[in-house]
C-alpha cells in the first residue's frame, strides 16, 4: 500500500465527494441489510397463518422503497467515488506528462517510448479502477461483511460458527494468491511496454521498412511481442481463474452447512422458518464480500505494481537544475568559454570531449568542423544545456552555466539540431513553436530568410498545411528549412547551427547565409559544417578529431597549417571540380 502515497494529496483535495460517497454507500449497504428482516417478518406471518393480503401489499411496497432508494444513492456513491477516481486519474497522468517535460535527455535515451506510453494509459488505467472500485470494494467487503455476521449472530450464533468454517481458508488462499497476481501483473505491464514500442516504432519507421521490403519481417517480429504478451496474460490468468472458483467454493461449503444445520433447527423448532430464511440471505449477502475480498485484492496488487512503476518515474529527478544561488538575469550578451572541459554522457564510458578550451565574444562566427564522430554535436548540446556539462568548466557571459537559470540559457539560443524534428501540425504552428505571439510580418520575414516562403507558396494550403507526422510530407532540405525559421523567430543572442543546411543545394545555402548575417549582426553563431566553402569567412574555426581541439584559426591560417582542415577542404575542392566537370559532360552529351 506505500505504492499509494503519492495520491494522498489527491484524496485531500477530493475528500469531500469521497466522503459524500462513502456515506451514500453506507446507506446503500444498509438498505439491503434491511430486506431481509422483510422477508423474514413476511415468511414468519405466513407460516402461523395469521397475515392478510394487504399486509403482503405493505411488505412488498417496503421492498420497492428500499430499491428505489438503493438505486437512487447507488448513482449517487458511484458519481461521486468513480467520478473522484477519474480526478485522480487525470491529475495523475498530468503530473508524470509534466514530470516527463522536466526530466534530462540522459532519461529519454535510456527509456523507450513505449514504456512512457504504457505507463501514462495501462499503469493509470489499473491505479484508477484500484482507487475507484478498489475503495467500493474495501467497503462493502467490511461492512457487508461484518453486518451480515451479526445479525446471523442475532439470529442463531451456533448456526453462524457453523457458517463462517471456511472463512479461515478463504483468507488463506486470498493471501497466497495475492503475491502471485501482484508478481505476474508487473510481468503483464512490462510486456503491454515491449508491445507498445514494437508497434510505434514499425509505424514510424514504415518508409525503412516499404524501402527494404521487410513487412514480413517486421510482422513476425510484433507477432512474437505479441505472443510474449498473450503468455505473460494466460500466466495471470491461470491464477485469477483458479482463484475466484476456489472462493466461490469455499463460500458454498458454507451454505452448504447452514442447509443442513439449519433446516434441522428450524425442523425441530429452534428457529423459524422466517429466521433460516433470512439467515440464508445473509449468507448471500456474506458471499459477496468474501467474493469481493478476493477482487479487492487483485486490484490493490494491480494498482499497487502500476503505480510502483510510476512513482520510478516520479522519483527520478532531472540532471539539469540551477543551482540555489543563482543571481538574476533576464538574458545572455553572447559570449561563451569553454575551460579545459572534459565531458562523458555516462559514468564509465570514453569521453565524448576532452580537454576542450576555447573562447567566443559576443557577435563571433565561430564554425566547428571534423570527421563524423568527434563530438561536434555533443560540443553544440552543452552550450544550451541539453546535458549537463561539469561544473567549473563552460561559462556563459563570465557566469559559470549552472549559476545561470536553464530557461534564461535555453531562451538566449537558437538551435537547430542535426536531426530536425516537426510536430505534425501546420507549417505555421511548426514556425511559431518558440515564439506563438510572432507577428504575420515577423512570420513572413522569417520563413523569407529560411528560403522556405516560395515553397509555403506552393503547397495547396499554403502556410496552414498540415504536414503530417514529423513532416512526412516535406523533403529533407523543406524540414530543415522550416526549422531555421523557427529559431530565427526567437531573435536569439546564440544561434547555433548543427548541420542545418545539409539537405540544402549550395545555391540555396548562399542565400541563407546572406540572409542569416544581415539579421545576427552583433550575435554569436556557432556553426557546424561539413561543406567548408560555406564556413570560410567564420571569424574561427575549431578542428575536433577523436573529440579534442586538433586545430583552431581563421580560414587562411587553418590552410597554412596544411593539417586535417587543410586536407578535408582539398578533398572537397576535387570534389566540386569533379561534380563540375561532370555536369558539363552531361551537358554537352544532351
Amino acid at each position: 500500500m506505500g505504492n499509494f502515497r503519492t495520491l494522498r494529496e489527491y484524496f485531500v483535495q477530493n475528500r469531500w465527494r469521497l466522503l459524500a460517497g462513502l456515506a451514500t454507500l453506507l446507506v446503500v449497504d444498509g438498505l439491503q441489510l434491511i430486506i431481509p428482516q422483510i422477508i423474514r417478518w413476511a415468511i414468519d406471518d405466513l407460516t402461523i397463518g395469521g397475515i392478510v393480503q394487504a399486509a403482503l401489499i405493505k411488505y412488498g411496497i417496503y421492498i420497492a422503497v428500499i430499491a428505489l432508494l438503493i438505486g437512487f444513492f447507488r448513482y449517487f456513491w458511484r458519481l461521486m467515488i468513480l467520478g473522484t477516481a477519474r480526478r485522480i486519474e487525470e491529475a495523475l497522468r498530468n503530473r508524470l506528462f509534466s514530470h516527463l517535460q522536466i526530466l534530462s535527455l540522459s532519461f529519454f535515451q535510456e527509456t523507450k517510448t513505449g514504456d512512457l506510453m504504457a505507463h501514462a494509459t495501462n499503469d493509470i488505467d489499473a491505479v484508477r479502477m484500484a482507487v475507484g472500485m478498489g475503495l467500493v470494494a474495501i467497503t462493502d467487503t467490511l461492512v457487508l461483511g461484518v453486518s451480515s455476521i451479526v445479525f446471523m449472530i442475532l439470529i442463531d450464533p451456533r448456526l453462524t460458527l457453523f457458517a463462517i468454517i471456511p472463512m479461515p481458508f478463504i483468507a488463506l488462499v486470498t493471501t497466497r494468491f495475492s503475491r502471485l497476481v501482484h508478481h505476474r501483473f508487473e510481468g503483464v505491464q512490462a510486456s503491454f511496454s515491449r508491445l507498445t514500442e514494437g508497434v510505434r516504432e514499425s509505424l514510424a519507421g514504415i518508409r525503412v521498412i516499404k524501402a527494404f521490403v521487410q513487412e514480413e519481417h517486421e510482422k513476425g517480429k510484433l507477432g512474437h511481442i505479441g505472443q510474449e504478451y498473450v503468455g505473460k496474460n494466460l500466466r495471470l490468468i491461470k491464477v485469477w481463474g483458479m482463484f475466484f472458483p476456489l472462493i466461490i467454493l469455499l463460500a458454498n461449503l458454507g451454505t452448504v452447512i447452514v442447509l443442513w444445520r439449519g433446516g434441522i433447527e428450524t425442523i425441530v423448532g429452534i428457529i423459524t422458518a422466517g429466521d433460516f430464511v433470512a439467515f440464508m440471505t445473509y449468507l448471500g449477502i456474506l458471499t459477496w464480500p468474501m467474493m469481493a475480498l478476493g477482487w479487492v485484492i487483485n486490484l490493490i496488487q494491480r494498482g499497487s505494481a502500476s503505480m510502483g512503476r510510476i512513482n520510478k518515474i516520479l522519483n527520478t529527478q532531472p540532471e539539469i537544475v540551477g543551482l540555489p544561488s543563482i543571481r538574476p538575469i533576464s538574458k545572455l550578451e553572447g559570449k561563451i568559454e569553454f575551460r579545459d572541459l572534459t565531458f562523458s554522457y555516462k559514468t564509465g564510458l570514453p569521453p565524448a570531449l576532452k580537454g576542450i578550451t576555447f573562447d567566443v565574444n559576443p557577435g563571433e562566427f565561430v564554425a566547428i568542423v571534423g570527421r563524423t564522430g568527434t563530438g561536434k554535436t555533443t560540443l553544440c548540446n552543452l552550450i544550451p544545456r541539453l546535458f549537463g556539462p561539469p561544473s567549473g568548466h563552460l561559462f556563459l557571459d563570465g557566469r559559470e552555466i549552472h549559476a545561470i537559470p536553464v530557461e534564461v540559457v535555453r531562451g538566449s539560443v537558437g538551435y537547430v539540431p542535426q536531426d530536425t524534428f516537426l510536430f505534425s501540425n501546420t507549417i505555421r504552428e511548426n514556425i511559431v513553436f518558440g515564439n506563438p505571439q510572432a507577428s504575420e510580418e515577423e512570420i513572413a520575414k522569417a520563413a523569407r530568410i529560411a528560403q522556405i516562403d516560395e515553397d509555403i507558396r506552393s503547397f495547396p494550403m499554403g502556410i496552414e498545411t498540415v504536414i503530417g507526422e514529423k513532416g512526412v510530407t516535406l523533403s529533407g532540405g523543406q524540414k530543415q528549412r522550416i526549422a531555421i525559421a523557427r529559431a530565427i523567430l526567437l531573435n536569439p543572442q546564440i544561434m547555433i547551427l548543427d548541420d542545418a543546411l545539409s539537405s540544402v543545394d549550395t545555391q540555396t545555402e548562399e542565400r541563407i547565409w546572406n540572409g542569416l548575417s544581415e539579421i545576427l549582426v552583433g550575435k554569436t553563431r556557432i556553426v557546424v559544417s561539413h561543406r567548408l566553402s560555406s564556413i570560410k569567412e567564420a571569424d574561427k574555426t575549431i578542428v575536433l578529431d577523436d573529440g579534442e581541439i586538433k586545430e583552431m584559426g581563421n580560414h587562411a591560417s587553418l590552410l597554412s597549417m596544411g593539417g586535417i582542415y587543410a586536407e578535408i577542404y582539398r578533398r572537397q575542392q576535387i570534389e566540386e571540380e569533379l561534380d563540375g566537370e561532370n555536369r558539363r559532360v552531361s551537358i554537352h552529351a544532351r
